[in-house]
């Protein structure tokens, strides 16, 4: 989103969060030096998830995505624990390896009563752009079976070519540069029917602190 330095804080002390392409953005690379690393524990990274939801001014806000690592650590289970969730998203590539975290986030999810919208399966293939022959380096369709054996919907596939990487580091989202291309139509499918399950399904943020939104962990 090309968004650096410390956020400002508003006349009510909490902190503005920075905007871009309207959308507004939080994360604790705006709160550290640029290459020092985070080594904390459980308790500070609750602490740290707390001041984001409690001392960021966001609303007003339709939907708040909240960005995971892999896993199924403390931080996720808090999240899920601590706000009544509109749903969360599984994001992975289609090779077993990553399948293995997909399905124990899936499974702590539903452990946790956090509805699932579906799965993304990201790096789906690569496109030459000069022939159009397509290679499924990661493998193909895994996650399409896990969402079969696991009952989830498939929300689309994101393909893996150099001008998401290079839109993305230049901070302008490829949907904005090459709306009309493969990439930019599989984030826009991908967001339209989360927008559309969300509809259905319009759990507002527990406790309301951002106003009318809803919650999507992904």
């Amino acid at each position: 989103m090309n968004l650096h330095g410390r956020p400002e804080t508003g006349k009510d002390r909490k902190m503005l969060p920075p905007e871009s392409w309207g959308v507004k953005c939080m994360s604790m690379g705006f709160l550290m030096e640029e290459d020092a690393p985070a080594v904390w524990r459980g308790p500070m990274v609750m602490s740290a998830l707390d001041s984001f939801m409690t001392k960021v001014s966001w609303a007003p806000l339709d939907v708040l995505v909240i960005d995971m690592p892999p896993g199924t650590g403390d931080a996720q289970i808090s999240i899920g624990q601590r706000l009544t969730l509109s749903g969360a998203v599984i994001v992975s590539t289609p090779q077993d390896v990553a399948l293995i975290d997909a399905r124990r986030g899936a499974n702590m999810f539903r452990k946790i009563k956090v509805p699932l919208l579906g799965i993304v399966e990201n790096m789906s293939h690569y496109q030459c752009p000069a022939c159009g022959h397509r290679e499924h380096i990661f493998g193909h369709e895994g996650a399409l079976r896990t969402a079969e054996t696991m009952k989830m919907d498939v929300l689309g596939q994101v393909p893996l070519q150099l001008a998401i990487r290079e839109t993305s580091d230049a901070g302008t989202p490829i949907v904005a540069h090459q709306p009309d291309s493969p990439a930019a139509q599989a984030y826009q499918h991908i967001s339209s029917l989360i927008y559309e399950k969300l509809q259905q399904t319009p759990t507002q943020l527990q406790p309301p602190l951002l106003g009318h939104a809803s919650g999507v962990i992904v």
